[in-house]
């Protein structure tokens, strides 16, 4: 995971391109600076996610560098690994009080820092990854007053079906914690494109005509598109990576008769595999403008139809696999879902509400049996 833009600060000319050196071998873009008002200053001019400065500068320290940053409103986190050949515990609080994430003891080792930046990485791309998602499914939900729901049914759905296939690590050696974690955040990003469709397509009543169906399609590009727009700002952000190929393939089929791209079998990343079913569930068992709800069970007679055709096979084994607890899912949000309408809940009052099924679905798992 490589960054744009590490600031390294440093007086010692030398001190400072051997750190230059090493983050440009690690794959990252490095900015320089030989003190603290040079370095507030390239703060200023660029877009700098992380700083690496030693602590003992003259005129202004490191201690003091870090105060000035924190001081200053950035529109982002910059996050701050202080060099010192200080390691008593002492002097770490100061520099962790004074704002400094982490420390590098000096001299440093080239494995350490690699290690120190990329703990770095991942807590910038949390950052970046929270800020994403929140913005843009609110503007996903902005459309359509349904759309909350669905969100958060399908990316409950998605995880139970991850987190089995977690189970056969030698059939998916790709589905660990991390990965159940990201589809889970990520997911409800896969209709981000539906905010550039008419409201006259998107809120139809009734079945699409073919010249609006194509209209329609145009969704799945256009939210990869604006996702891959995020990916080129942020590129150490990988959580767009998987948001972007699930807004991509997740109307993809199996069997090569989707859309946009026509793709097939493994060609489709695992992610909008995972995706296709999930919503294909949640689609037939919810109302819609232009449907009624169907039954559970008719909805699981329709992906046992299509395993092979639309769905992965080993996807849909592990559907049935999971059976009882996504049926467990989709009864508790029923009853959210009516008691919203008996109530008038506003979304501030039915989401600690979803949060409740999450841990229920989180935290006691049911025993299933494979449907036959």
């Amino acid at each position: 995971m490589q960054l744009r833009n590490v600031l390294v600060v440093d007086d010692d000319p030398i001190a400072r391109e051997m750190l230059r050196s090493a983050l440009e071998r690690l794959g990252h873009t490095v900015l320089c600076a030989g003190g603290g008002d040079e370095a507030l200053e390239q703060l200023t001019q660029n877009h700098v996610r992380m700083v690496i400065t030693d602590w003992m500068m003259e005129p202004m320290d490191g201690l003091r560098l870090c105060r000035a940053i924190r001081e200053r409103r950035f529109s982002h986190y910059v996050y701050i690994i202080m060099l010192s050949a200080r390691d008593d515990p002492v002097d770490i609080a100061q520099g962790m009080d004074a704002g400094a994430d982490d420390f590098v003891t000096k001299p440093f080792h080239p494995v350490e820092l690699a290690a120190r930046i990329k703990a770095g990485v991942r807590t910038l791309s949390l950052e970046t990854r929270d800020v994403t998602i929140f913005a843009l499914a609110r503007l996903a939900e902005s459309r359509d007053s349904e759309t909350g729901m669905h969100l958060e049914r399908v990316r409950n759905y998605v995880r139970i079906l991850a987190e089995q296939l977690a189970q056969s690590p030698t059939l998916f050696p790709a589905v660990t914690g991390d990965f159940v974690q990201m589809l889970y955040d990520t997911s409800p990003l896969h209709d981000i494109g539906k905010v550039a469709i008419p409201d006259a397509i998107l809120l139809k009543p009734g079945k699409l005509n073919a010249s609006e169906y194509e209209i329609m399609k145009r969704h799945v590009v256009i939210g990869a598109a604006t996702l891959d727009e995020a990916l080129t700002l942020y590129p150490e952000a990988k959580f767009l990576e998987m948001a972007r190929d699930i807004a991509a393939t997740h109307h993809e089929k199996y069997d090569g008769t989707g859309y946009p791209a026509g793709l097939a079998g493994e060609r489709i990343p695992l992610c909008g595999r995972i995706m296709a079913l999930a919503d294909v569930y949640d689609a037939i068992t919810s109302k819609r403008v232009y449907k009624e709800a169907h039954s559970h069970e008719f909805a699981c007679q329709e992906i046992q139809k299509e395993a092979g055709k639309h769905f992965d096979p080993r996807l849909v084994e592990a559907f049935f696999q999971k059976e009882k607890d996504i049926l467990v899912l989709r009864e508790y949000f029923l009853e959210l879902e009516q008691a919203q309408k008996t109530f008038s809940l506003a979304k501030s009052d039915w989401l600690p509400l979803v949060k409740a099924a999450h841990a229920l679905a989180a935290t006691e798992p049911l025993v299933s049996e494979p449907r036959t």
